[in-house]
């Protein structure tokens, strides 16, 4: 029988690899398909996972090719890859080695997460100014996640190093699969309602996109944002970002970070009381010393030492005091009496009663300057009046008429100066002194003069 020849691990991989390097069609090969679990070293090789609904392939591109790229790689983006394909000997998986990479457009959880991120962004979920404050130091921290993850140890561990004093309540819930997000609501809910932790912390270790989406579900958004207990968002790594994320009343960016942000560090508190402890000794020893020389001052002084001298001293100064006040309390009593003196004498001389006596005689006065000027007036103008009515008599036509005139008018009452205003029939009225005479023209003689 013929002896069967076993390979090691390294050569069966190395014949493996040999056989795509040498394989055309896997040294340019155009790939399309979605970014998921992206991560960029430090060194700037990127690293991800080229997947879509029915396979996935690790993905490399090295920092020189990743330093032509126009754009940064996100996770859900759907991008047009080339490069080769072949075995990385350490771990024995094949992968494709990128030399180009073009977007093409996001993928669908991508965008199901953009939709309902600017959904609830515009209900105001994220809002700061509803974000809870955090207690300084909870008595009990409650944990939403699998109570099998190595995210629940590394809580745990943190949160006895940190703050053994605090108690901690798992409450266990589902983070992965279809039925994780009604699991996470209700380990939410039920916390809520038994009222037992100051803070909850919400969350799972890392993990791809999908394995996250259950925090990037609408139903545990808002059971977040409903819960009367502050959540602390602790969802996969640092570069890991979920809903759950802006909803919460703080991001963690891992779950240690979670418990490290939940609870003080009981050393740096204690450190704390102790410093103020040292400080408050060390300010008590100061204002004893500052006291005990300010009372050794006060005892050694001249009151201490001779009050008896010092009342005297006093008595003396409060008798010098009560005498002077007296002095002027007189003075000022004169001097006020002064000014009543004054002020009586002003006011005699100002009384309504005077200046009314004053103020009738003067115009008792001008009474009589009118009552004189009237009758001047009266007799000047009474002269006048004698003056033109003799005026008038002289230039009246009566005066004329009583010397034997008479004036004529036609039916109209106009004056008659000539024979033409009348002629032979017409009626005229004939004015004299004691009275007027009808007639009638018989006839019309004209004289020359």
């Amino acid at each position: 029988m013929e002896k069967v020849q076993y390979l090691t691990v390294q050569a069966l991989t190395r014949y493996i690899k040999r056989k795509f390097d040498f394989d055309p069609h896997l040294q340019d090969v155009f790939v399309k398909g979605e970014i998921s679990n992206y991560k960029k070293h430090t060194s700037g090789h990127l690293y991800f996972t080229l997947k879509d609904n029915k396979a996935r392939i690790l993905a490399v591109m090295f920092s020189s090719q990743a330093k032509k790229l126009r754009f940064e790689p996100e996770n859900g983006m759907t991008v047009l890859l080339h490069g080769e394909v072949t075995v990385y000997e350490p771990s024995g998986q094949y992968q494709i080695y990128v030399k180009e990479m073009e977007p093409e457009g996001i993928g669908a959880l991508y965008l199901a997460f953009e939709q309902l991120k600017e959904k609830l962004s515009k209900e105001g979920l994220f809002n700061k100014d509803r974000k809870k404050p955090l207690p300084l130091y909870p008595k009990t921290v409650g944990v939403v996640t699998s109570p099998t993850g190595a995210a629940i140890r590394d809580i745990l561990t943190t949160i006895k190093r940190r703050y053994p004093i605090a108690k901690i309540i798992i409450y266990p819930a589902l983070v992965q699969g279809n039925a994780a997000a009604a699991s996470i609501v209700s380990a939410i809910e039920t916390a809520n309602s038994r009222k037992e932790a100051d803070l909850l912390i919400v969350g799972r270790g890392g993990g791809s996109i999908e394995e996250l989406w259950a925090f990037n579900e609408e139903a545990v958004a808002r059971a977040i944002f409903a819960s009367e207990i502050p959540v602390i968002s602790a969802v996969g790594h640092e570069t890991d970002t979920t809903i759950a994320d802006f909803v919460a009343d703080l991001r963690a960016p891992t779950p240690t970070g979670a418990a490290e942000l939940a609870v003080p560090n009981i050393d740096d508190l204690i450190e704390r009381i102790l410093n103020r402890k040292i400080r408050l000794i060390r300010a008590i020893k100061e204002r004893t010393n500052v006291e005990s020389k300010r009372l050794d001052r006060l005892t050694k002084s001249y009151a201490f030492r001779y009050p008896q001298k010092l009342f005297e001293q006093k008595t003396e100064h409060l008798d010098r005091t009560v005498e002077q006040a007296n002095r002027l309390l007189k003075q000022k009593i004169t001097d006020t009496n002064q000014k009543m003196k004054y002020l009586e004498q002003r006011l005699k001389s100002n009384h309504p009663q005077g200046q009314f006596d004053a103020a009738n005689n003067k115009l008792g006065q001008q009474v009589k300057r009118m009552s004189r000027s009237f009758e001047a007036i009266f007799k000047l103008k009474e002269k006048e009046f004698l003056n033109q009515v003799s005026t008038l008599n002289v230039l009246s036509p009566l005066k004329v008429m009583e010397r034997g005139y008479s004036i004529a008018y036609d039916s109209g009452d106009h004056i008659i100066k000539s024979i033409n205003n009348v002629k032979v029939g017409d009626s005229i009225k004939v004015t004299l002194t004691d009275g007027t005479l009808k007639a009638k023209i018989i006839e019309r003689e004209e004289e020359t003069r």
